[in-house]
């Protein structure tokens, strides 16, 4: 199953709610909300590549049931465990999400996503993203533009 959408749906109000999802719950919940920062990449470039490295960082906060994640350009992996839920922002990261997630949202652009299984809703609001699930059958909503959306085979 395939869904793509072009640029007929409203452009602004899913870059309000991408802002909203990437911006507004960081200030969310009480003095202990579980923070925790992730950082991929290597820390020093390698002796045999001239090439200076970048070091990439993710903030991931729980709120209840659910797991928020915003990062610029990370390559990650979170958990949903057992029926989490799962909010997204950022742009030009690629996350492999284990376990059943049971709502996952999506803002930011350019994000790659692969998802073990949904089991309630998909809803993407953001731009080019690319989300890949492999069991579920989840009400999908794709507000934003240039979304690809698959349940693999």
């Amino acid at each position: 199953m395939r869904y793509t959408t072009g640029s007929s749906r409203p452009v602004a109000a899913a870059l309000a709610l991408s802002a909203v999802v990437v911006f507004g719950m960081t200030g969310c919940g009480g003095k202990n909300n579980n923070a925790a920062l992730s950082t991929t990449g290597p820390a020093s470039p390698s002796s045999t590549n001239s090439t200076p490295s970048t070091t990439s960082t993710g903030a991931q906060f729980d709120i209840g049931n659910t797991i928020n994640y915003t990062s610029l350009g990370t390559t990650t992996t979170l958990d949903c465990g057992d029926g989490k839920s799962l909010n997204v922002g950022g742009s030009n990261n690629i996350l492999t999400v284990n376990g059943t997630c049971g709502t996952v949202s999506i803002g930011g652009a350019d994000n790659k996503l692969t998802i073990d299984k949904i089991d309630k809703h998909l809803n993407v609001v953001g731009f080019n993203n690319t989300i890949t699930y492999k069991d579920g059958n989840p009400k999908v909503e794709n507000l934003g533009s240039g979304n690809t959306i698959n349940k693999a085979s």
